[in-house]
């Protein structure tokens, strides 16, 4: 696949991204690829085309298969795997925020609740620190709470819901 420097900026900047997010850079790097091919692409092609081993390849295609984003695709008369991603990007945030309530949101809700209640209990913890404790609990709690109620939604859904932020930030502004 031959790459434009406009699509080539993208990939090397969502790698970037990636690595900021806590996603390995190849990883990002090969979603953005998936996201800017107008076609299905097999893993020694995604190997070629960003310059990267076909093991790190095999590596990020199966991440990104944890998260949902990436999905197998068989082309006829061809015996390889070929790989897409979603094409609406509102699904695609829908996965990431399921995926990332459940690896971060909801163990820190834990934690804190365990925190908050520990604290509570001792004689040796500041009260600041127990006020700390319960607002944290608190606003990771509100935050989950959205995250769930949000993947209820459709993707059309939720993009017009993030829609109304305009008119809700003027009600409250």
């Amino acid at each position: 696949m031959k790459l434009t420097p406009t699509t080539q900026k993208f990939i090397l900047h969502w790698g970037e991204m990636g690595a900021r997010w806590g996603i390995t850079r190849s990883v990002a790097q090969i979603h953005a690829l998936l996201m800017v091919s107008p076609e299905p692409i097999a893993a020694d092609e995604i190997a070629e085309t960003l310059d990267i081993a076909r093991s790190a390849v095999s590596t990020g295609i199966k991440e990104l298969q944890g998260w949902g984003l990436v999905r197998i695709v068989h082309q006829m008369g061809d015996r390889r795997d070929h790989f897409a991603t979603l094409e609406d990007v509102w699904e695609m945030f829908l996965l990431i925020m399921r995926e990332r309530r459940r690896r971060e949101l909801d163990p820190t809700v834990t934690i804190l609740r365990e925190c908050a209640a520990e604290a509570a209990s001792s004689k040796t913890i500041p009260a600041s620190t127990l006020k700390r404790f319960a607002d944290l609990a608190e606003f990771m709690e509100l935050t989950s709470r959205w995250c769930e109620r949000s993947q209820s939604l459709s993707p059309a859904g939720l993009k017009r819901l993030a829609s109304l932020g305009d008119k809700v930030f003027k009600l409250l502004g």
